[in-house]
């Protein structure tokens, strides 16, 4: 073996190759540590500075936040405004992952949820119209809607109780580069404020509900675990000088809740209140105490008269 070293023959390692690639090394890491640490510095203030802007409750922190691994980002397919979706599959593939992991391994983006494009072209019309202002997002679930209306330049209130879902928006306003647009609030938006009880179904990051039985009606043979989390009126958040430009409320049933400790928001005038999108399911209503009948007199009571069916949601617009 003519190329083997020899028994007696020392290594070399301080030769000028390797200095130079271990001082350019160093320099390199260096300055990550010092980028990292400004960027943490700059996000903090960010937050800072949110937190003491009249808001009665503080902003999800999403760098103190341990996350997830691994992750899977992609695009999300056939939008006008696209943006990066990130899942997570809590450490290992399960035996059947989940159909977006599915599609990204085969090259493919994730499928196109109803709520971003519907959000994507309400928020363009306004757009269009000259109207500037912010977008809310009730059971914001994974972001699906919060970074549709991100991504085009519109400032987000996102409120979500579970914490799995917190990770995944985290995780979105770092691949969309978001956030100083997004505030995410770890809470239930309700008609008062305080706590309440949450269910939780396990291995799932929807369908979870207020009601036991809404949260356990689409996937029965899922554990479900109770949680206690913060409630708050979208009232007691959203400030008078902030025109909220879209409303959109997907709680499992708790609509009318929602709705209600959203009083002041819902009876400004005509022009400066929220164009309003909710889910109008009569089984997840009923399971909380309400009914879509309830929700449309309060809705009338508002000024809300016009509301055209769209599937499960409702849209509803002021007309007076």
């Amino acid at each position: 073996m003519a190329n083997s070293w020899k028994r007696n023959q020392s290594t070399k390692f301080v030769t000028p190759k390797n200095l130079l690639l271990f001082i350019s090394t160093s320099l390199l890491l260096l300055a990550f540590l010092y980028l990292s640490t400004q960027n943490h510095h700059n996000y903090s203030n960010k937050i800072s500075k949110d937190s003491v802007s009249g808001r009665p409750i503080k902003r999800f922190d999403c760098i103190s936040s341990p996350q997830a691994y691994p992750v899977f980002a992609n695009v999300v397919e056939g939008l006008k405004h696209p943006f990066l979706y990130s899942l997570a599959d809590f450490g290992s593939l399960p035996e059947k992952p989940h159909k977006n992991i599915v599609r990204t391994l085969k090259g493919k983006p994730f499928r196109r949820p109803d709520i971003s494009a519907t959000v994507q072209e309400l928020m363009d019309m306004m757009k269009g119209k000259g109207r500037d202002g912010i977008f809310v997002d009730v059971g914001a679930n994974v972001g699906m809607a919060t970074f549709a209306a991100a991504v085009m330049g519109f400032r987000v209130l996102a409120f979500e109780p579970v914490f799995e879902n917190l990770q995944r928006i985290c995780e979105g306003i770092y691949f969309n580069r978001v956030g100083e647009l997004v505030e995410v609030f770890e809470a239930a938006a309700s008609d008062r404020p305080g706590n309440i009880t949450f269910h939780k179904l396990v291995g799932r990051l929807d369908n979870s509900a207020v009601s036991a039985e809404g949260a356990k009606m689409a996937f029965k043979s899922n554990e479900e675990i109770e949680l206690q989390v913060k409630s708050i009126p979208l009232d007691k958040v959203i400030q008078e000088s902030e025109h909220v430009l879209l409303l959109k409320i997907d709680v499992q049933g708790w609509e009318y809740h929602v709705l209600k400790g959203a009083s002041k928001l819902l009876s400004r005038k005509k022009n400066e209140a929220p164009y309003l999108i909710y889910e109008e399911d009569e089984r997840l209503l009923q399971a909380s105490n309400s009914s879509a009948k309830e929700i449309r007199a309060f809705l009338q009571s508002m000024g809300y008269h016009h509301c055209t069916q769209h599937g499960t949601d409702a849209h509803c617009t002021k007309t007076d």
